[in-house]
């Protein structure tokens, strides 16, 4: 068979390991040929696409981003778009199926396509966890690590200074992210989407722990609303893909912060970093067992499906499964961390 991979959306670290996975798995299992359509879903629609051979994939799965690029092209969008037009393009490049490696609108739009009649599987990605029907995603571990590698450094420096220092993550909708570095940091508080908390409490639990002679860590998810806001902080415009640039909810939390006790503050937003560089080795793992497991299934000819992770297993599950609604933090998640913040 000849198999194209697209990796669509936000990169993330362990892109190129499912490329790897996948290409691997292919060429020795089943004496599969392998081509990539770059950035994404506008390869797919323009026939922009590229040959994987074997030789193009060693020792991927330690390389950060991804080496087909990657955009937030809708594949239904434009005049090259749909699936009559996307199936010109596969039967002129003689490709059998598309792998479509990426986040919710990445599948939803691979689901339509599968509808459609075209031989489309999936593979989960997003450094969120926010996907239903997995377990994880990987680059998840690897944000977190990354997220918790900075917040020991704002640690030791507000120590120094006897300062609140405040770290703003990635988290559009879910806060998953900032708990799981936030527990792992030993932060005294930690603000997601999913609660809405009012200053004053935050501004507790940081006098709280400032008044023992520490130095309190605060961590605030990008899309977290403070009590008496209706919708995120995005004073940065929007995206092309219209939805909101978010950035300042740190800043307005530090100057909440120092308004209401007095204490200096300090914050810093981590950003892209978080996307950034080579996968932890759980993601790498991850991302590998992701790639070969989906070249099986497309052998299989079960079209419209996608992998996932259950407990440690790799296992198959429709589109839809994933595309219900996002994965939030559960309540009993965030109360078991509440019990941490303030003394």
């Amino acid at each position: 068979m000849k198999i194209g991979l697209l990796t669509s959306g936000g990169d993330c670290p362990g892109l190129n390991a499912v490329i790897r996975g996948a290409v691997l798995n292919g060429v020795k299992t089943y004496d599969d040929e392998f081509v990539g359509f770059r950035d994404g879903w506008r390869g797919v629609v323009e026939g922009d696409i590229m040959d994987l051979p074997r030789t193009k994939v060693r020792g991927l799965a330690r390389t950060g981003g991804t080496i087909l690029g990657t955009s937030r092209t809708n594949p239904f969008d434009g005049p090259h778009g749909g699936p009559e037009n996307i199936s010109i393009v596969l039967e002129r490049h003689q490709v059998d199926a598309i792998v479509a490696i990426g986040g919710e609108g990445t599948l939803a739009g691979a689901k339509r396509l599968a509808d459609a009649g075209l031989p489309v599987v999936g593979v989960p990605k997003t450094i969120d966890n926010d996907l239903q029907a997995t377990d994880y995603t990987f680059g998840f571990d690897t944000a977190v690590s990354i997220a918790t590698d900075a917040m020991d450094r704002l640690r030791t420096t507000g120590e120094s200074h006897h300062r609140c220092m405040v770290a703003e993550v990635m988290g559009r909708h879910v806060g998953w992210i900032a708990l799981h570095s936030g527990m792992s940091a030993g932060a005294h508080a930690v603000l997601i989407p999913e609660q809405q908390v009012p200053m004053s409490q935050v501004a507790e639990w940081v006098k709280e722990v400032h008044d023992r002679g520490r130095a309190p860590l605060v961590v605030v998810a990008e899309g977290f609303i403070p009590e008496g806001f209706d919708e995120v902080l995005h004073e940065k415009g929007t995206e092309k893909d219209g939805r909101p640039r978010l950035g300042g909810i740190g800043e307005y939390v530090t100057e909440e912060i120092e308004r209401l006790t007095g204490i200096e503050t300090r914050n810093t937003t981590l950003g892209h970093i978080q996307r950034g560089g080579a996968p932890t080795g759980f993601d790498r793992v991850l991302a590998t067992r992701f790639g070969m497991a989906v070249v099986d299934m497309i052998h299989d000819k079960e079209w419209g499906r996608m992998v996932a992770l259950k407990g440690t297993d790799v296992v198959r599950v429709e589109f839809a499964e994933a595309l219900n609604n996002l994965k939030s933090v559960p309540q009993a998640r965030w109360d078991e961390a509440k019990v941490l913040f303030g003394r």
